[in-house]
């Protein structure tokens, strides 16, 4: 009987000690959790900052309100896409939680593929739901213009419509004189208007941003990853540099008008600031002249600003161009290659006394495959697509009938390999060149400047007979 007794108080004595041991560990995970939570998130509740129209790029931002959070700080998320109408993504913000009820923001950004309703299904600490974005269909938006016109149309009523935003004074020195000095002055230096036309973005009210950002969106044009969408990843590259280096932020960035906006005159659109110059001409409502094109970037990869993570401005352009000396054969390389060492890009930024070389340099592309030779006008496409889709359509036509006629060079790049498009343009020096009878193309890599252990990229698109065209 002693013994029974004695097993069964043992027993009984494990099982208080497993479950105290259990209890005790319970206790311990509940007060170390790192895992942000809340109790519900009320989706029909979030509020849209912003109208997004069909097929025009949109930024915007989606706040959703939330109880029961439990007061810890949680990382921004991944994009998340849209369904329904497609085109949006939806990336999470990353903050604190309130102890309680407060609300959680979404950036949402892209170009809707059509009117409608995007919806976006998000999962947040422990709950689920979905909000919705409304799509307006082409109309009339609320600056007056007609968003089924004409595109060189649009951007004169949106010029017009930022004009009417600002003072008699700002007006004057956004709108300056169509002459050949006023042109060329642009850099793609961190020096504001120190070396620029017009008014900096960090001078303007939020409306008179908005207005000025409008006119950039239609001139520009909404290819993922180009025109407008590729202005603003350049921009938040800035204000990455400037959180560790002074002088650089989207603050810098100009806008200037040469010439009255008009669609029966000349006049040029000027926007820009380090490592991005746009230099758009239009006379009598079409765009005669989209160069010259400035465009670098550092970091030249992903980074990530305020919660949102940029995978790279001007990769696009990077791997057209590796892939476009990756398709040459052996034969084609060498005949290509240059033995010059470069820099930076031979015809940037706006000086009065670069020209451009008078004896084309590399292979010619009639001499390629023609594999090669789609390659070379693939090539050409991250910068021409960086202006409104009509008028780059009409200049892909002209670049296009004369690529027979094309050079392509390059110089440095000892570690490329034919027919390997990753082992070209990898380090500081590498640089390629299209010369054609119009388009003229640099890409170079530079050691970088505030990011010294990596190379930054720099490139610039010219014209040889429709820079400043007319002038």
């Amino acid at each position: 009987m002693k013994i029974k007794l004695f097993i069964l108080l043992s027993a009984f004595s494990i099982i208080m000690l497993v479950a105290f041991q259990a209890c005790k560990k319970s206790s311990s995970d509940s007060g170390t959790t790192t895992t942000a939570s809340v109790s519900a998130l009320t989706c029909g509740s979030a509020t849209i900052s912003g109208t997004a129209y069909a097929s025009t790029a949109f930024t915007g931002t989606a706040t959703v309100p939330y109880t029961g959070g439990n007061g810890k700080t949680y990382a921004a998320g991944t994009a998340i896409s849209s369904t329904g109408v497609t085109g949006l993504t939806a990336t999470l913000a990353a903050g604190t939680l309130a102890s309680g009820a407060g609300s959680i923001t979404y950036a949402i950004a892209g170009t809707p593929a059509s009117s409608g309703t995007a919806s976006f299904a998000i999962t947040f600490g422990g709950q689920t739901c979905s909000f919705s974005v409304a799509v307006n269909t082409t109309g009339t938006t609320t600056t007056g213009c007609s968003t089924s016109a004409t595109t060189a149309s649009k951007v004169v009523c949106l010029a017009n419509a930022f004009l009417a935003t600002l003072t008699t004074a700002q007006q004057a020195t956004v709108v300056l004189t169509l002459n050949l000095s006023n042109a060329k002055r642009w850099s793609n230096l961190p020096c504001g208007v120190s070396c620029r036309n017009g008014l900096a973005f960090s001078s303007l009210t939020a409306t008179q941003l908005a207005a000025a950002k409008a006119v950039a969106t239609a001139a520009f044009g909404t290819s993922s990853g180009e025109g407008y969408d590729e202005f603003s990843q350049i921009m938040a590259a800035d204000d990455y540099l400037g959180q560790t280096a002074s002088g650089y932020s989207s603050g810098n960035y100009i806008i200037a008008f040469l010439g009255t906006p008009s669609t029966t005159g000349k006049w040029m659109l000027q926007i820009g600031g380090h490592h991005y110059a746009q230099n758009i001409t239009y006379d009598a409502g079409s765009v005669t002249s989209i160069t010259p094109l400035h465009q670098g970037v550092e970091p030249k990869g992903s980074f990530t600003l305020s919660g949102t993570t940029y995978s790279g401005p001007l990769e696009s352009e990077h791997t057209a161009m590796q892939e476009m000396l990756g398709s040459f054969t052996s034969t084609e390389l060498a005949s290509a290659k240059i033995s010059s060492t470069f820099s930076d890009c031979l015809m940037v930024p706006g000086s009065t006394t670069n020209t451009f070389p008078t004896t084309k340099q590399g292979i010619k592309v009639s001499a390629l495959s023609s594999a090669a030779q789609a390659k070379v006008l693939a090539a050409m496409m991250p910068w021409v697509n960086d202006v409104d889709a009509t008028a780059a359509a009409a200049f892909t036509t002209i670049y296009q009938n004369e690529l027979a006629n094309t050079y392509v060079t390059y110089a440095s790049n000892t570690s490329g390999v034919a027919g390997t498009a990753s082992s070209f343009l990898t380090t500081n020096t590498d640089y390629v060149r299209i010369d054609g009878p119009s388009v003229w193309i640099e890409f170079i890599c530079q050691t970088g400047v505030v990011i010294a252990s990596q190379i930054h990229y720099h490139s610039v698109m010219r014209d040889h007979t429709r820079d400043y065209i007319g002038l």
